[in-house]
Order: C-alpha cells, then structure tokens, then sequence
C-alpha cells in the first residue's frame, strides 16, 4: 500500500515560522518558558508548526482529490495559512483556530490520531504544544528537573482543567466557571501570596530600607558587592576589590556610578581600606571599558596599582580567603532608581549566620562549564551568600507548610481524601500536591535572581539572573536582590508570571510525562517528535542540579521516586563530557553510540504512516518508515 506524504515532507512556510519563532524570545508574560529556566528550549512556534505538518497528509498524497498540479497548490497553500495562523502567539490560545488545526489532523489520522512522544522531552515544548493541538502527549527524560517542568506544563493542568479554586473565598471571586487551568492558578497567586506573609514575618528584617539623602526611606532593589582578596604586595596589603565594573546607570544623562576610594582606618592610621561613594554624571566617569579592576588578564589593585595574576586569586579562595564588599545600595522611588553608598547598617545586616542545614553537593569541574570551582566555590551552597541561603532556604520549606493548608482547604471544599499526586486520583491532598509544584518551582526559579552569579546592568538599570549563557560562569562583583522589592527577584513576581503561565494554557488533551531512560524505555506505538541532546553544548545534569538541590528539598515527600538521590543522575545522560567519558575521543564514541541506539530502537517500532522527526539547532530533520526502507530529509528552521 502506498503511504501518504505528510506535508513537513514537502515544504513549510518556513518564514512564518522562523517570525513568529523569532519574535517568541521577547514574550515574557503568559508564555511557559516564564515558569521556569531550562536551558536551549525550542519555540513554541515551531513545535505546533511541525506536529501539525508531521500528522496531515500532503495534498499530492490525494490525487482523487487534487489531481492537479495546481489543485494540490491550492489545498497546500490553505494548509499553510492554518499554519501561518497557529504559530502566531497571540493567537496560541484560541481554542477554534485549535480546532480547525485538530480537524485537519483527524482528516489525515482516519480520526484517530496517534500519541505523540518525545523521550528527551527538556522543558517539556514538544509535548505541550502537541497537547495544545489535542493530541495525547507522552514526555519523559532522565533528568528529574526536567520531568518536573513538564508534569507541571502539562500533565497537571489536563488533569485539574475546570476545577475551581479551593483558597477560601478565591472560587467567589469572580461570576462563572473556571475553564482549563485558571482555577488552579489562581491558587498558585493565592498560597503564594500566603507564603510571602510568612515569609516577611520571619526575614523581613534582614532587608531594611534604604535612607534616601533627605532623610526619607525607601525599598532598597539591590546591593552591589564586590569579591575581595588581599593584595599580594607586601607594601600595601589592602583588601582589594575586584570588580568588573564601576557602572551603575550608563544611561544618557542618568550616569552613575561607583568611586572607590583609599582611606585610612579610624582605629589605625597605618592601616588602609577601600571606602565607596556614588558619582554622577560624566565627569570622572568610567570609561568605555567600565574601568574594573579584574579581567580576563588579572586584576589590578586600586591602591598600589600592583597588577594581579588570577592564579594568586584562584589561590586565595580556595585558601577560603576571598571575602566580599559592599559597594552601592540601589533603592526606588517613585518609579526611578537612586544609588546610594553603602553604609555600616546595611553591611551588618548581611552578615547573618549560615544556615545550618543547606543543601549539599558538589558542583562539576568541568572547565568548560564550571568558573567558580577553580576560585574555591566547590558547593552549591558556596554560590550563595548566607542572607540569600537564608531567604532560599525559608521559601523552599514554607512550600511544605503551604501544601499542609492547601490539603485543608481542599477537602473544606469537597475534594476527598486520599492519595497523593504521585498515585493518580483527583483528591485534596492530590490537589495540594499540584498547588505545592508550582510553589516549589518558584522557589527553585528565585535563585537564578538570589545568588552570587547576578550581576547588575547598567545599561537597564536591573539585575540580570545567572545562566546570561549555559555555564556557572564567575562573577567578580554581584547584585543581591530584595525578594519583597517589586522589581527583579521578587517572590510576587515570579508567583505571577508562573500563574500567568498557567493561565495561558490549553489543556485540550491528557499528558503523561515519566522518568525514563531514552536508551532503554519502550517507544512502541508512538509517534516520535523531539528535540534532542546537542553533543556537548549544554551539560544539562550538571548544571540542573543547582535547581534539583531547592526542588528536592520541597518536594521529595510529594515525588519521592523523581527526587531519590542526593543530585540529579548523570552517568546515562546523553551528552559528550569529556570528564566523565576520558576525553574528547571518549565523548564522542559514547555520544554516538547512544545517538545511534536510540533512534535505531525508535525506528524499529516506528509508525509506518508517519515520520520521525527531530527539531534541532540548525532545522528540523525527519526519517519516514520503519525499520525497513527509509527516507531522510532536512528543513532549515530557527531555534
């Protein structure tokens, strides 16, 4: 029997997609890559795109139908319009557009569409989006962060869709019905709301407000550190700053930035420190090159002007000597940044204690992907100052005591008792285990903002999360954020973009997403569509874990299988590291031997009807047949 040709086997409106893929990198609000990081996610755009050209026939498949050259042209181009309109983002939620695009399917599926898998399924796109299309969606991936995100972007709506929210008085809100997953958002922005309180009942006092120049207080946005190090001249010996930056505001006619300054200690005349004061304006500005004191050369000492090499530093903190310094608060008011110098107050308030149970691990030395453990940083918990240790560590147990409420509240609304989320079952404490992910994974996305990786940029005026690129990169001088402040890092913040996210989703069919092994699962009657591993470019295992240690610790009791080992399994993730296979030739064998033994078991039990496809960096490539009797072909997309 001769099989039909799906349409991504013949073209695409490839310029729609790669727009519309495009313009995606600029939606923050509603959009699900908001809930949470994950590294090289691919557009949403490109997923629906190429789910519904790997399920619908192309029209040359049905000459009874277009016997034509331009009859077949005709019906593709109105294919394509279907496209042209599903990858627009606007439009992602409009469940008639969705529709239409379904029906299309079923035409082509006899009704009865396949289960689509993705078994590297990441931040969990591919199965959303096919989900989205009403397809029966089926992820898994080894790494439990990973799983995580997508039970959360997809299993968890589907299976809550219309309930109603159970905070008390949350369901009176609003007149109607509570369609897909609104209910259960509106739950997320409630609890974690009720958490904020508690959380600024116990810590609130370690964040004071900043003392504007007329005496006024004001929230404080963010303090700017500086690391530090003795310097290596026995003439001078001062705790040297090192900054990459002096900047605060380059903005054209809002210029600010840090002065430091030598000055002589009041208890010793003999001995020298480095004070901070705030200039404004362009003169005496730093120059185009920020006027740092540390490079990718050395550092410089701002007193002696002695240079510096990096070994002396390296050798210094992990001699446990490289300390910290403040060196400017930023505050806000009315809507507008004020820089101030740092004062006695402000630095003691930081000092607190560090916690004593903090989560443990040691971080990879791959030097391709880890900067600070060379600088004495081996642990997780060294990435963290002790106040933002102290904030994570209240956020990610309160998600506990949020759930034990929410489960409460549950059952005084109706739901039964019985089984948690992990064993199926629409109940009260499966409902508060739904509410306690989210929680959790905004807890885990808040240390992007509140670690020593953060840096501050002048050029916005805001904090700029860790992970600018795929790596624990170094960073000399920091911006603590304020969780309470409104502005980046705000606990409130990240709640509401997790629920806008939520909000946002169409749920129009069931989602299972497992932890699995891609080398070893079953693949039999799925149709596969994924995004996978790209040889060495991101170390996904190594560097989730510095979210797997805040997950695990709120959320092992409600998923005590995904979060069973201390950090996340890395010995069969699919990825060519040099550490862990003995070098570059070794990486690349076993790459390539799990690369090939994957897909050969996936084409082994292939759907004949349909091909496999894989979206990739470069494009999305497709294998039609099974086993026997292949064919292979590329199309150029943009990630």
């Amino acid at each position: 029997m001769t099989q039909s040709r799906k349409l991504i086997e013949v073209s695409l409106p490839l310029e729609a997609i790669n727009r519309e893929s495009a313009r995606e990198k600029s939606i923050r609000h509603g959009h699900p890559s908001t809930l949470h990081l994950w590294w090289s996610r691919k557009p949403t755009a490109a997923a629906r795109a190429v789910l519904f050209a790997q399920l619908v026939d192309d029209p040359s498949s049905h000459p009874d139908q277009f016997p034509t050259d331009e009859a077949q042209k005709i019906e593709r181009d109105r294919l394509h319009d279907i496209i042209r309109r599903l990858v627009v983002w606007a439009d992602a939620g409009d469940e008639h557009l969705l529709r239409e695009a379904h029906e299309e399917i079923l035409k082509s599926t006899n009704g009865n569409p396949p289960a689509i898998l993705d078994p590297f399924a990441g931040g969990g796109t591919i199965p959303l989006e096919a989900q989205r299309l009403g397809l029966e969606a089926h992820a898994s991936d080894l790494n439990p962060v990973a799983v995580l995100i997508t039970k959360a972007l997809v299993d968890i709506p589907s299976k809550f869709a219309g309930h109603p929210p159970v905070f008390p008085g949350a369901a009176e809100s609003r007149m109607g019905t509570w369609p897909r997953a609104t209910g259960l958002a509106e739950d997320v922005r409630r609890y974690g709301a009720w958490m904020c309180e508690r959380v600024l009942d116990r810590i609130g006092h370690l964040y004071p407000m900043a003392t504007l120049p007329d005496g006024s207080k004001a929230p404080v946005i963010a303090w700017i550190w500086a690391r530090t190090v003795t310097c290596p001249n026995p003439g001078c010996g001062i705790e040297m700053p090192l900054s990459s930056k002096w900047w605060l505001n380059r903005n054209r006619g809002k210029e600010a930035y840090i002065v430091p300054e030598v000055v002589a200690d009041a208890d010793a005349a003999s001995r020298r420190s480095v004070a901070y004061t705030v200039g404004h304006g362009t003169a005496g500005a730093p120059g185009k090159d920020d006027g740092g004191t540390v490079g990718r050369s050395g550092a410089t000492c701002v007193a002696c002007r002695a240079t510096v090499d990096l070994k002396y530093v390296r050798a210094e903190g992990c001699a446990n000597r490289m300390g910290t310094q403040l060196m400017a608060v930023v505050a806000e008011t009315n809507r507008q940044r004020v820089y101030l110098p740092p004062t006695p107050e402000h630095s003691a308030v930081a000092a607190v204690p560090r916690p004593e149970d903090v989560p443990t691990g040691k971080l990879s030395t791959h030097p391709q992907y880890m900067g600070t453990p060379r600088y004495g940083m081996t642990q997780w918990a060294d990435l963290f100052t002790s106040r933002q240790l102290t904030a994570l560590t209240t956020f990610s147990d309160l998600v506990a005591e949020a759930r034990k409420q929410a489960i409460e509240d549950a059952q005084a609304a109706g739901l039964p008792d019985g089984p948690g989320l992990a064993e199926g079952g629409i109940t009260g404490p499966a409902y508060a285990d739904a509410i306690a992910t989210f929680l959790a994974l905004c807890a885990s996305k808040m240390a992007v903002f509140h670690c020593s990786l953060a840096r501050w940029r002048p050029d916005a005026t805001k904090t700029a999360p860790a992970f600018g690129r795929q790596a624990i990169s170094m960073a000399w001088d920091f911006a603590e954020c304020q969780p309470f402040a409104g502005a980046g890092g705000d606990w409130q913040g990240v709640v509401s973009g997790a629920a806008s996210a939520l909000d946002r989703l169409v749920p129009l069919a069931k989602g299972h997403t497992s932890q699995a092994d891609a080398a070893t699962r079953d693949y039999s009657g799925y149709l596969i569509s994924t995004d996978p591993p790209y040889y060495d470019n991101v170390p996904y295992g190594d560097l989730s874990d510095f979210f797997y240690i805040w997950l695990r610790r709120s959320l092992r009791d409600v998923y005590p299988d995904l979060f069973s080992t201390m950090l996340v399994p890395k010995a069969g993730e699919l990825v060519a590291n040099t550490q862990r296979h003995g070098g570059i030739e070794g990486a690349s064998a076993f790459f390539q031997a799990g690369f090939e033994h994957v897909f050969a078991r996936a084409r082994a039990s292939a759907r004949e009807a349909f091909p496999i496809v894989t979206i990739q960096v470069l494009g999305v490539s497709f294998v039609t047949g099974g086993a026997a009797g292949s064919t292979f072909g590329t199309c150029l997309l943009r990630r």
